[in-house]
Order: structure tokens, then C-alpha cells, then sequence
């Protein structure tokens, strides 16, 4: 891992971007690391867009703004693709993460003068067969984590299954569910470019 990886997220009110970040951010600090993890709001309202970022270093993080410049993104929603600059300010180095179903020709239009690396996941599906309701951040959380190697899928898998404990204790019966999208969403990432 780099000393410092920046993340952008994308998604809309009620997918469960901001809780995905917050979640990122504990697992990387579970694992020694320094982090941020904040969203930022413009209405708040379901389906409404928003934005959430981390900040992951192995030294002390004396930054305190947003993100303009990060290495990863995180789309969890397709439809903004077509109504947010997503890759505002990515770095060609780093990467995109999408959850969609589709195409490359879809990716590489929609995404303009993007060069960088490009991944999907298909997290409707993940989430609908291993929780039977469309969640899309555990999903997407897995599929970030495996694309930017922040930590191995052993760590992310051990630190959740603790985090799930913990988050779902009044409600049990989802952490199974949960830790199945997570342990497929690490298997089913794909890299378009």
C-alpha cells in the first residue's frame, strides 16, 4: 500500500456509501493504519446524490479537507455516471470502481477521457442473492478493498465478521448474509481496463 490512498465516493442517499466509508475506515484502523472517513451532503433525502471520502495512511494524516485528487473511486450507483464527473480529479494511476452491468463501450463513452484502470461488480446481484434485498455497500466495500489492496481478503473477512457482531447485534440473522456478499463481492470484481 501507498503511505497515503485517498477514496472518493458516489453513490445516493439510503445505497449505504457513507456507511461503507465509515466501515472502510474502521477496518483500516483495525489493521494499524491512520484513516478518515466523512461524507458530505448536499439535500438530504433518499435517492438524493452524496459524497463520501477516506483518507488511509501508515503515517499520521495532517489533511483536513475534502478529497480532490484521490486514487480510487467508488460508484455505487451507475445512474450518476451520466450526471456526476465521477472521475473529477482521478489519478490514472489509481482506479475506478462501478457497481453496473454494463458494457465496456457503455464504460469507456460514458467515462470520456479517463484512462486509468476501470473495475464492476455487479453488487444488485450480490446483495439481492446473499441478503435478498438490494444493499449494495458490503458489496462494494469488499470490491474496493480488493482492488486498492489497502488490506488481504483474510484481515477484511476477520474485522468484519467483528464489525458485523457489533453493528447487527440487535439484528443476528443479517451478519450471515452480510459476510456471504462481502467473501463473493472479493471473488466477482472485474477489471474492464
Amino acid at each position: 500500500m501507498k503511505d497515503l490512498i485517498e477514496i472518493r465516493w458516489h453513490g445516493r442517499g439510503g445505497q449505504g456509501a457513507k456507511t461503507a466509508s465509515l466501515l472502510l475506515a474502521d477496518a483500516a484502523f483495525n489493521t494499524g493504519k491512520y484513516i478518515q472517513g466523512f461524507p458530505e451532503y448536499g439535500p438530504e433525502r433518499m435517492g438524493a446524490p452524496l459524497t463520501a471520502y477516506n483518507r488511509i495512511s501508515n503515517t499520521p494524516i495532517r489533511i483536513h479537507s475534502n478529497i480532490y485528487e484521490p486514487d480510487y473511486v467508488v460508484v455505487v450507483d451507475d445512474s450518476l455516471l451520466e450526471c456526476v464527473d465521477v472521475t473529477a480529479g482521478l489519478k490514472e494511476d489509481g482506479a475506478i470502481v462501478i457497481n453496473t452491468t454494463k458494457d465496456a463501450e457503455y464504460l469507456f463513452k460514458v467515462l470520456k477521457d479517463y484512462k486509468g484502470s476501470i473495475y464492476t461488480i455487479d453488487a444488485r446481484k450480490i446483495s439481492l442473492e446473499t441478503l435478498g434485498n438490494y444493499f449494495p455497500n458490503t458489496p462494494m466495500l469488499a470490491a474496493i478493498i480488493k482492488v486498492s489492496g489497502i488490506m488481504n481478503d483474510e484481515e477484511l473477512i476477520k474485522d468484519m465478521q467483528g464489525s458485523f457482531k457489533h453493528k447487527f447485534a440487535k439484528k443476528p440473522e443479517v451478519i450471515d448474509g452480510n459476510m456471504k456478499a462481502l467473501e463473493r463481492a472479493l471473488k466477482e470484481v472485474n477489471k474492464i481496463r
